[in-house]
């Protein structure tokens, strides 16, 4: 790091900079390409309705107002679905593929089925090929954390833990086996625990840092944001290069608010390991919220192209191509997005939004019904009353269509949901099905009118046959008649002597 951008990170630190030897920035970077990437849980960075960006302190919030556009035939000033926040997700995401430290090429070949399998979303596969990597070689803690992973997005909180458990005991400094119990027992409402069990282990080993960033990780969690930015700051000390602390110094930052400061840490992030994707995404949620749409765009894109199967930035990146009304891009995006990670509600939403974008509401309403078996939350009624609300040429019966618009509202709103515009949707609902009943009523009135008169018509035209036949039959009749008559004359006259005959009458 140059000496003018470790003055500006000091500066953030409130510290000055050490002149001890430090780790060579290849060190690092090569540490870092051999640690699965579990990112830290992001700021939830989203919109208000009103257009504010604002940093939330509650997951996940909901996504804000688009630029206007036609929707079924209607212009609206706001994008009427409810995509996800630009977070974190609550579940890990799938491992990348890392560096395994064996000679045996077909263990090595295990691990790569396994990291592909979970990068697809086949953890089943997953597990048992890295199950059958750690049962050939125990001592491979990288198998043993993408293992805990797995179990992890199976919902086996027990087994995963165990899993994380024994590659920090394998390698007690390994940062991604920490970071990933410490986002476990914070998701899994055990912050304060693991804290008391960091702090602990950190009397005992004061220099290991990952321990240390562990911590960070599950203060941010308890929004004990001041005491984080400390711990963060210790990391930085003793380490200037360690960019997982400056990634959980950023988040912290933007938890308080401080946006610039947590752009001008990640950006040093950055400038030490441009290819870490979890910078790339955090400083995407940064731009966003300093209103920097197009920088924020680049960051998402940059860090899904670092990371493909990253599925906060993909999500990420797909809102804001969806927002900016680019539904192609945003389906190509989203659709990788709910591959590597099946379970990711956010993914789901806003790919049905992406379809409904498109007009694809088959697509659109098989998104929503995932997200809604996944976890039935109110944006996901939502995201369905809107679809049925403006999907005017979706196969389905008008009025049925707009009925279930009218129970996924209600349904919205009986699951706690608080936008105000529902009770105007629910009036425009009820308009369209008065509406079509009366758009039917005509139809049926001037189907009866076109029938009667189709019937008329059809009697006065057997009617004018039927005369027209009558008066066939009496002209043939009558034909018939002359007919005989001039036969019967024919019969009655004599027949006509022959001149031979009258001839020798003469002659005698």
């Amino acid at each position: 790091m140059s000496a003018r951008r470790w003055l500006v990170l000091a500066l953030a630190l409130g510290c000055v900079p050490k002149q001890e030897q430090r780790p060579d920035e290849g060190a690092v970077a090569e540490q870092w390409a051999a640690t699965p990437d579990v990112p830290s849980a992001a700021p939830a960075i989203t919109e208000t309705e009103g257009g504010k960006i604002v940093v939330s302190e509650s997951q996940p919030a909901v996504g804000g107002p688009a630029p206007a556009q036609v929707q079924g035939g209607r212009l609206t000033d706001e994008d009427e679905s409810r995509p996800a926040s630009l977070v974190q997700p609550e579940e890990p995401p799938p491992p990348p593929p890392v560096k395994l430290v064996t000679e045996d090429p077909e263990v090595r070949a295990a691990f790569q089925r396994g990291v592909d399998a979970s990068r697809s979303g086949n953890y089943p596969a997953a597990e048992q090929e890295l199950k059958a990597v750690v049962e050939k070689d125990a001592s491979l803690d990288y198998a043993w954390t993408n293992l805990g992973i797995v179990e992890e997005r199976m919902g086996r909180v027990a087994e995963a833990e165990r899993a994380y458990q024994k590659a920090t005991t394998l390698k007690p400094d390994q940062d991604a086996a920490w970071e990933a119990q410490a986002l476990l027992y914070a998701r899994t409402g055990r912050a304060v625990r693991m804290e008391a069990q960091l702090r602990e282990s950190i009397s005992e080993h004061p220099e290991n840092l990952a321990i240390r960033n562990a911590l960070v990780t599950v203060l941010v969690s308890q929004t004990k944001y001041e005491t984080a930015i400390n711990e963060a700051k210790k990391v930085l000390k003793a380490d200037e290069k360690n960019v997982h602390a400056m990634q959980q110094l950023a988040q912290a930052y933007a938890k308080q608010g401080k946006l610039e400061l947590s752009r001008m840490v990640l950006e040093n992030a950055r400038a030490i390991d441009s290819g870490d994707a979890t910078t790339q995404n955090l400083l995407g949620n940064v731009y966003l919220a300093l209103k920097q749409r197009p920088q924020a765009m680049e960051a998402y894109q940059k860090a899904a192209q670092l990371r493909p199967d990253f599925v906060e930035a993909l999500n990420n990146y797909g809102v804001l191509l969806n927002q900016a009304q680019d539904y192609e891009a945003a389906t190509h995006q989203l659709e990788k997005a709910v591959a590597a990670a099946p379970d990711f509600v956010p993914a789901h939403l806003n790919l049905g939004n992406a379809y409904r974008g498109l007009q694809q509401f088959e697509k659109a309403l098989e998104q929503y019904r995932k997200a809604e078996r996944l976890r039935p939350q109110p944006d996901v009624y939502f995201n369905l009353a809107i679809l049925h609300l403006d999907a005017d040429g979706a196969p389905l019966d008008p009025i049925d269509r707009l009925r279930s618009a009218i129970a996924y509202f209600n349904q919205y709103k009986d699951k706690g949901g608080r936008d105000e515009r529902v009770e105007q949707y629910l009036k425009d609902a009820q308009k369209g099905i008065e509406k079509e009943e009366r758009r039917r009523e005509r139809e049926k009135k001037d189907q009866l009118r076109k029938a009667a008169e189709k019937e008329a018509a059809e009697l006065k035209a057997a009617t004018e046959a039927q005369k027209a036949a009558e008066a066939r039959r009496a002209a043939e009749e009558k034909a018939a008649e002359q007919q005989k008559s001039t036969v019967e004359v024919e019969k009655a006259a004599p027949p006509p002597e022959s001149g031979k005959l009258r001839d020798q009458s003469q002659e005698k």
